[in-house]
Order: structure tokens, then C-alpha cells, then sequence
């Protein structure tokens, strides 16, 4: 824990060289489709220890006088109330995060684009939110036939329906909340709109994940089909790639799928594809910038069985079926592991066992294990929280960082005032009421200050968290994962 696997400086020197150079091959414009998440990659973070989550936007304010962005998301997500998991709100909220932190850095926005719209009336409150705080919105449009209908597709009857976007940078980023929003369709129709105009612009794209130079399976790549069970990518040689240049290289099925089409287009744009491979079009030098390879590998081997957690939650919850457990656990076969790779759910289970009631465990950066358990007064989240920040600080362990006399009003503003049926605190309740204390008592004070190296640590819990509770542990940096039992036997889980 805490080993650096990954030169952060260096990739995003590499990476902004690259993405220059590639403007310049298309004579000074470029559309790029950004894939995974630009501002918060934590996945990338996880499996490439050193990785910052916001390194992507650093290597972008390298160019931000050149660049622009365009935020797309699709009118069905939109309907659908789609939700990004690891922030816990719906995609149209998230453009609207994304562009807010946009302006923050100083990047400009060209505006938000409503994919498959069918004047679906989530998605026209959504434009006509846009438009009441000033924010150009576009409509682009379903294409029968698409993607193998190029000649539809390449028309006024296709792209040409679409609405124009105006840029005027030299580099326009594509993002979006998440996956199968539209970012390369919106790419392709600018494409389009900009060669009728005469405007000659290009297009690349720019997936972390898989890394097209490392092993087909690598951990690493590994663990990016793990993070997309629910989208069933599988990783692949890309064979024209292979064929055009002999050399191997990694990419996945859905790009490999969507080549021929992506490579009809463009000819039928342009003349010819710039393109011979998938692998061509990207620009990811993530794969230049691993400098230990064994602590990668062990950090992707652990986001695998983070995501195995995950996907057996997800099917308790109802969520989704068991085809995502047999991927994961095939793919935990593959990098040779299973589930006690992870080291904090024995611990858990054991302390869980032991006292008859929900229990948790954290391992902190030296590798020390520390539990905690339901009690009267705190939640097993909470209490292995505080013993983490007591062991941090070298506080001993019979002090009460928290008194019965701190706990019991709050306890009672929850029950009798709010309304609660759980007395006990959960763990939002818990640093507040630490924080609070830290203004009189020093040992509490010295508590708070151990919360930063919380950052990057693992945990593991006997039963499924409320999402309060795994809120604080994502908003500390902790990797959190669940067994598939509920605390209760409700039928109504919050």
C-alpha cells in the first residue's frame, strides 16, 4: 500500500505532445472523443498507483488555449434517469458538473448535445434547462440504419439532420458522462457539417483502458473488462491493426466492431480513411508511463475482486444478473487470484462472526488491519472508521474519542426528531460529531488530523453499507466493498 507504479509528470507531458502532433497531421483541427472519465478517473487512480484521477484536465490546461469542450449525452439516458454509480447522480446533473468544472479551469464549452433525440420530454426540459442558464444545446438525431447504413448515415438525411456545432479551437474534446452517450457519432457529424463547409478537420480518440501496448492479459487490462461487466466489452488483438503493420496491439470489441463502419465513412467524407487500424486512432501514452510493473499488477488484481464485490451487491440489489459474478470470477481465474486476495474481508468476517452483529475492517498504509462492530451508539462503518483514526494518531484505545454524553443528543435528534428508526450514527454523523469535538479535546483534534491517510486504503464490510456510509469512505479516497447480506431482513433497503 501507498507503492508508486505509475510516473504521473511524465504522462502528461507524453500525452500532450501526442495530442499536438495529432492535431497537426489533420492540419491544425482535431475532434477527440474522450473515453472514461476526464475530471475523477479513480479507476485509472486504483490500477495505476501514482495515477492522479484529474490528471487528464492538467494535461489539457497544458493546452487549454487551444482547446474546447463538448459535453454529449443521450436523450434515452436522459429519459431512463441513468445514473453515473460512483457519484451517485443522473447523467444530465453530471454534464452540468462537467461543465461547471470546465469554466472552473478555464476551459471553454461549446455547448451540451442531446444524442438520440426524439423529442423525449425529459430530454426537452433538460434543453430548456440548458438554454435558461445560457448554455448553447444541440439535437442530433436517430439514423436508420446505423452504423452499417453508410449512405444513409453520410447524407442530408443523416449527419446532415443533425444540428451544427460551432468551435473554434484547434482541439475540440468530445466527453460525457458515461459510456454509449454518442461521443463518436457527435465527432462524425462535425466531421461531416465541417467538410460541407470546406473546413478540413480530424479525428482521434483517446481511451485509457485497455492499454493498447501491454499484454492483452495484463492485469491491467484485465481489470478494465472487470470495470465494464456491465457493458460485456471483452479485449481483443485488434486484427487490422495486425494485418496492416504486424505488430500486436490491444484494443477492444466494440471499437474492433465499429472500424469497417467508422473506416466507410470517412471515405466516404474524405475520400480515404486516415486511419488503417482502431489502434490508430488513438493517443493513449498511459501504456510509456508504468515504471513498476509489479505494482501494477497487484493493484489491477485488487480492482478485480473490488469488482467481483461489486457485481454480487449489484445482484442482491437487484440490480443485475449473475452473468456479471461468472465474468468476474473467470477473469480473478485468469490473473490467477480468487476473493482472498483481498485481505480485509477475513477480518471482517471473523469480527462479524464473533460478536453476532455487522462488522468492518480497514488496512491501513502499513498494512496494520483495524475492525469495528454495530454497537448501541455507532454503525460498524463508523466505529472502524474512528478506530483507524485512533491507531493513525497513536491514540490508545480505550480513550473515548466520542463520550456517551456527544452521542446520545444526536442520537435522540435522529430518532425523536427526524423521524429515524436507527439510533445508531452512521459515519457522516460520526466525523461531524469528531470534528465538533476536536474544538475542546486535543485527542479528538488529533483524530481529524489523521484523516488524509485514510486516502487509498482498503475496506471491507460483513453486510451492505446505506449509501451515506459509502459516500464518506469514496469522498476519504477508501476502496470500500460489501458482502451481498443485508443488515436486515426488510424489504426496503435505503
Amino acid at each position: 500500500m501507498g507503492k508508486i507504479g505509475f510516473n504521473n509528470e511524465k504522462y502528461i507531458q507524453l500525452q500532450s505532445e501526442k495530442i499536438v502532433e495529432r492535431i497537426s497531421s489533420f492540419g491544425g483541427k482535431l475532434y477527440l472523443e474522450f473515453g472514461g472519465k476526464l475530471f475523477d478517473d479513480f479507476h485509472a487512480s486504483r490500477v495505476l498507483p501514482g495515477f492522479c484521477p484529474d490528471s487528464k484536465i492538467k494535461m489539457l490546461l497544458h493546452m487549454k488555449d487551444q482547446a474546447e469542450t463538448i459535453v454529449v449525452v443521450s436523450a434515452p439516458s436522459i429519459e431512463q434517469n441513468k445514473m453515473r454509480g460512483d457519484l451517485g447522480i443522473t447523467y444530465d446533473m453530471d454534464a452540468l458538473r462537467l461543465i461547471d468544472a470546465f469554466n472552473e479551469v478555464g476551459i471553454s464549452v461549446a455547448g451540451v448535445v442531446i444524442t438520440q433525440y426524439t423529442k423525449q420530454p425529459a430530454a426537452d426540459a433538460f434543453i430548456k434547462r440548458l438554454e435558461n442558464l445560457g448554455i448553447p444545446a444541440y439535437r442530433h438525431y436517430p439514423i436508420s440504419g446505423y452504423p452499417s447504413n453508410v449512405k444513409m448515415i453520410v447524407s442530408d438525411e443523416g449527419f446532415g439532420k443533425n444540428d451544427y456545432i460551432e468551435t473554434s479551437k484547434p482541439l475540440v474534446v468530445i466527453t460525457a458522462p458515461g459510456p454509449g452517450s454518442g461521443k463518436m457519432a457527435t465527432c462524425l457529424s462535425q466531421l461531416y457539417h465541417d467538410n460541407q463547409r470546406g473546413v478540413k478537420a480530424g479525428y482521434a480518440k483517446f481511451e485509457t483502458f485497455p492499454i493498447w501496448n501491454l499484454p492483452l492479459k495484463h492485469p491491467v487490462n484485465m481489470a478494465y473488462e472487470a470495470a465494464t461487466l456491465d457493458l460485456n466489452d471483452v479485449n481483443m488483438i485488434d486484427p487490422f491493426h495486425l494485418e496492416a503493420t504486424g505488430v500486436t496491439t490491444v484494443n477492444y470489441n466494440r471499437d474492433i466492431e465499429v472500424y469497417p463502419v467508422l473506416k466507410a465513412i470517412f471515405e466516404k467524407i474524405y475520400g480515404e480513411c486516415p486511419y488503417k487500424s482502431p489502434t490508430e486512432m488513438g493517443v493513449n501514452m498511459v501504456g510509456y508511463c508504468i515504471e513498476d510493473n509489479d505494482v501494477v499488477c497487484d493493484a489491477s488484481k485488487m480492482e478485480i475482486v473490488r469488482r467481483y464485490y461489486d457485481a454480487l451487491c449489484n445482484k442482491r440489489n437487484g440490480i443485475s444478473g449473475s452473468e456479471q459474478i461468472y465474468k468476474a470470477e473467470l477473469l480473478m481465474n485468469q490473473v490467477g487470484i480468487d476473493a482472498d486476495y483481498r485481505k480485509v474481508v477475513k477480518p471482517a468476517l471473523e469480527k462479524a462472526e464473533e460478536n453476532g452483529a455487522p462488522a468492518a475492517a480497514i488496512e491501513l498504509p502499513d498494512g496494520k488491519i483495524i475492525t469495528g462492530k454495530n454497537s448501541p451508539l455507532l454503525g460498524a462503518s463508523a466505529a472502524a472508521l474512528l478506530n483507524a483514526l485512533k491507531y493513525l494518531g497513536g491514540i490508545d484505545d480505550s480513550y473515548l474519542l466520542l463520550p456517551v454524553e456527544v452521542i446520545s443528543p444526536i442520537q435522540k435528534l435522529k430518532t425523536e426528531n427526524l423521524g429515524n428508526h436507527n439510533p445508531r450514527l452512521h459515519a457522516d454523523e460520526t466525523l461531524i460529531a469528531l470534528a465538533i469535538s476536536a474544538t475542546t479535546d486535543p485527542m479528538a483534534k488529533l483524530a481529524m488530523e489523521q484523516l488524509p491517510k485514510l486516502n487509498g486504503c482498503e475496506a471491507h464490510v460483513s453486510v451492505i453499507v446505506t449509501s451515506v456510509d459509502k459516500n464518506v469512505y469514496r469522498k476519504l479516497g477508501m476502496n470500500l466493498t460489501c458482502e451481498p447480506v443485508y443488515a436486515t431482513k426488510k424489504l426496503y433497503h435505503k
